[in-house]
């Protein structure tokens, strides 16, 4: 039985002062569940008899079985499934070494939880390692930015750092997308740099951009443009790692 005070705690993780209080986060769903056991250590799983019988190796601090009735009263979901898992937060640190030969991304702002957690999914998909955070993005444990990650949160480290004190320890040259930018798809491209990707609405900030060595641009189509202002910062990213590493010989 789920405990109303163990649904109240669950819920709770939806605000960030909570999970920064705490250190843990929350995931929910079957195949994000999954996804991610064995990456997190597990302090609370509640789950249905079924799925408790159906992966009988799950590990946790406390297990609950509960009803599908109590999981959805404390789920953060609006189609509740098998399985609510609340694990520990992963800390990273960032040694530049560690970066060599490695295609990195700079997130600058970037503040929408969809947009962060759809981004750190293509990072993984683009065999993209480590993703470094300014301390205005999103909060990669937000639930929502989790559930968009659909698990890729397991593999790719996410950094939070001050953007300008980090990229010139880092040694590579740093790209940033503007619209003044050269065409990527004709630009000379290398995998062993970092790509600045901007906030929604205002672009690369003013002390990022100082740091920025090319800029690159994606082309509208016409060139002559006459459509929307730009693409969103999730599908823009998509866009430039999928040119990068195409150029890979």
């Amino acid at each position: 039985m789920l405990s109303k005070a163990k649904i109240k705690f669950i819920r709770s993780l939806d605000q960030k002062k909570e999970r920064l209080l705490s250190g843990l986060f929350l995931a929910e769903g079957n195949k994000l569940v999954f996804d991610t056991l064995p990456f997190f250590k597990c302090r609370l799983l509640v789950a249905t008899k079924g799925w408790l019988a159906a992966n009988p190796d799950a590990v946790s601090s406390e297990i609950v079985e509960a009803t599908p009735c109590e999981i959805a009263t404390a789920s953060l979901l609006q189609s509740p499934q098998d399985v609510i898992a609340v694990y520990e937060m992963l800390q990273y640190t960032i040694d530049p070494q560690q970066l060599k030969g490695e295609l990195v991304l700079a997130l600058d702002g970037v503040q929408d939880p969809g947009n962060m957690g759809t981004i750190i999914r293509t990072a993984d998909w683009y065999g993209i390692n480590t993703v470094l955070c300014s301390v205005g993005c999103a909060d990669i444990y937000n639930p929502k930015t989790v559930q968009s990650t659909m698990g890729a949160l397991a593999r790719v480290r996410v950094v939070y750092v001050s953007l300008s004190d980090v990229l010139p320890q880092i040694g590579k040259p740093v790209l940033g997308t503007f619209l003044d930018g050269e065409n990527i798809y004709s630009a000379e491209l290398d995998n062993d740099v970092v790509i600045v990707m901007g906030n929604e609405g205002r672009g690369i900030s003013d002390e990022v951009a100082a740091l920025v060595t090319r800029k690159i641009f994606i082309p509208p189509f016409p060139v002559s443009g006459g459509r929307v202002e730009s693409l969103n910062v999730a599908v823009a990213t998509a866009v430039t790692c999928a040119e990068f590493r195409r150029r890979i010989k």
